[in-house]
């Protein structure tokens, strides 16, 4: 839900609208439409299984990337696997949906982000380092793509004064992915269950 949040908030510059409207102005901006456009998103479990469908329902061409993919398994989910070079010169969204690791940390550096179209959006929600933050932060201010969508970051909470903060291509959220009334009852409604459950000597969800 936050990704396509994202997405759309950078694309259709709702941010900016809402913020130029309540000040007085109308329709600053114009922004694209996303169908017959090229998502490609970057790791294919289960939160980037679950973007494609979305993609596919705006009826974008989705496309799909991780070091472990298959073509049958991205053909599975109605994407088409492609190389990682292939993805970012080609899409117009990238998504990210991947696990930090040595493998995956700084994925994403100035060499991938040369690859992208000029007017290119890539959104995280994933973790930050992922991205070369230094990296994203001179692309953006060079104009080099479109935008950044950011929901994680190398350092959170985001300082004060950083740069992200300050420029007009981006979309930044406070790590919110997973920062919902449901998902709080269900944790903390389970942590109770398991406290109450070990006081009474009859513990729930044993891990063996």
């Amino acid at each position: 839900e936050l990704t396509w949040g994202l997405i759309l908030s950078l694309a259709r510059n709702i941010a900016l609208e809402d913020h130029a409207t309540r000040n007085g102005a109308w329709q600053t901006t114009i922004g694209p439409s996303l169908e017959r456009k090229v998502l490609g998103v970057i790791g294919l479990g289960n939160l980037g299984s679950q973007v494609v469908t979305v993609g596919r329902a705006l009826q974008m061409d989705v496309i799909a990337w991780s070091q472990n993919l298959t073509m049958e398994r991205a053909a599975e989910f109605g994407a088409r696997l492609v190389s990682k070079n292939e993805l970012l010169a080609t899409a117009d969204v990238i998504t990210i949906h991947l696990v930090l690791s040595d493998r995956t940390r700084g994925l994403i550096g100035a060499d991938e982000l040369a690859l992208m179209k000029r007017t290119a959006l890539i959104v995280n929600t994933s973790r930050g380092p992922i991205i070369d933050e230094g990296a994203l932060i001179a692309a953006l201010e060079a104009k080099q793509i479109g935008g950044a969508a950011l929901d994680v970051f190398d350092e959170e909470p985001l300082p004060a004064g950083h740069k992200l903060r300050g420029l007009a291509n981006t979309v930044i959220t406070p790590h919110i992915g997973y920062v919902s009334s449901d998902n709080y009852r269900l944790f903390y409604g389970e942590a109770v269950e398991d406290i109450a459950g070990f006081l009474d000597g009859a513990p729930v969800r044993v891990v063996e």
